[in-house]
């Protein structure tokens, strides 16, 4: 992990992403690319006259007010480079991300604690949903960026074989402990504990070519994937659980409806998604 990339708006949210990046940054000698995007109308963008003056005159504003709040202590000692960009829409943080080839994004969220849910019309549900890269959301000040015990929710299907490699990647470089959760409905999509384990063999051998971690695999009954997940990771005692999505065509077929929007929204952990 090298660079990170942080959206600021200048609210109590994102200066909690804002410190989970400085720990997570500091712990693995990464560059924070600290971006704020000041939305800005067609008219201003395309109109003639005196526009291009007021954008120059808007983007001095919002660099001087940017460089005032950079000024914390908790940044003393990590590469901090400021993206002050004119973008219109949140879903914009990508091109910023493959520009400068980010490693992962960390964004605040209010969750279900404020006027909308986390995931309803939200910037972070756009840059989760067109994000190609990771996308860690915080929903409080972490005292630490120690993420000791990851539980990545899987259904085990191939599709989703990348995103545990990547996750293994990347946690294997911090000394995580890894655990994977299949939550078991009791509806049609019902499965026996043979034809699960089955599944779990094909997933390991696919993706490892060993049968190494199949006991860090997690079975629970529950009545939704997601009362599931959350109570599997409070059981494992868990600092952070992994969703993988397919972003804009929504979350993978193991979180058929709004059900990995919820984990986000419900989770008091902090919550990280890897695109399928």
């Amino acid at each position: 992990m090298k660079k990170i990339i942080v959206p600021i708006d200048f609210s109590e949210y994102s200066e909690y992403a804002l410190k989970a990046a400085a720990k997570l940054a500091k712990k693995n000698n990464a560059e924070l690319l600290a971006l704020h995007m000041l939305e800005m109308s067609d008219i201003m963008l395309t109109g003639a006259g005196e526009q291009p003056q007021k954008i120059i005159y808007f983007l001095k504003l919002a660099e001087q007010k940017f460089e005032e709040f950079l000024k914390k202590d908790y940044l003393e000692g990590i590469s901090i480079t400021p993206i002050v960009k004119h973008f219109k829409v949140f879903s914009e943080v990508n091109e910023v991300a493959k520009k400068y080839d980010a490693d992962l994004i960390v964004m605040g969220s209010h969750g279900v604690s404020g006027a909308k849910e986390f995931f309803i019309g939200s910037n972070t549900e756009r840059v989760v949903r067109s994000s190609e890269i990771p996308v860690l959301v915080v929903k409080n000040d972490m005292l630490e960026a120690n993420f000791d015990i990851v539980a990545i929710a899987c259904d085990f299907s191939e599709e989703t074989i990348e995103t545990y490699l990547k996750a293994s990647n990347m946690f294997s470089n911090m000394d995580s402990k890894m655990y994977l959760i299949h939550v078991n409905l009791p509806n049609d999509r019902f499965k026996s504990s043979i034809e699960i384990e089955n599944e779990v063999v094909n997933f390991f051998t696919k993706a490892e070519g060993n049968l190494n971690n199949m006991s860090d695999v997690h079975y629970v009954s529950d009545y939704t994937v997601e009362d599931g997940i959350l109570n599997s990771a409070n059981k494992l005692g868990a600092d952070l659980i992994i969703v993988p999505t397919h972003g804009r065509k929504g979350l993978a077929h193991f979180f058929q409806g709004s059900v990995g929007e919820d984990v986000a929204n419900h989770a008091t952990l902090p919550v990280m998604t890897f695109k399928i």
